[in-house]
């Protein structure tokens, strides 16, 4: 039966300035030959250079991450906000109050996905 997610891989330009992104962001990555993964916990997002791969984007959407967010909670998301922007991160919002129950900014990488870092909002 399932066990747990695993990984996502998403196509990239540059896995060297890939690398460098989510480094910034305070992401454990790891590079290989043609693949970057960058780990939290036990899950994967894998990055492959979308100029040497035999695996095609078969949807043919541009630009690459419509449509997709990729969610990573964190301790105090406005801590980290500040955090991200003095290692020389831009956001793209400021931290917000959701009816869904989550405080969440925005990033784009520097092929466009969107990584949505939030906290949990207490009452």
């Amino acid at each position: 039966m399932l066990k747990s997610f695993h990984s996502v891989l998403f196509y990239a330009s540059d896995l060297a300035r890939t690398a460098a992104f989510y480094k910034q962001l305070g992401f454990n990555v790891e590079e290989a030959e043609g693949v970057v993964r960058v780990r939290l916990d036990t899950f994967r997002l894998g990055f492959i250079d979308e100029n040497k791969t035999p695996i095609k984007n078969e949807s043919g959407i541009k630009p690459k991450g419509t449509g997709i967010y990729t969610y990573v909670e964190v301790e105090n998301v406005d801590k980290y906000f500040e955090w991200v922007k003095k290692n020389g991160v831009i956001p793209r919002t400021e931290p917000k109050n959701w009816p869904w129950g989550k405080r969440e900014f925005v990033v784009k990488d520097p092929d466009g996905y969107k990584i949505v870092f939030f906290s949990p909002v207490r009452k």
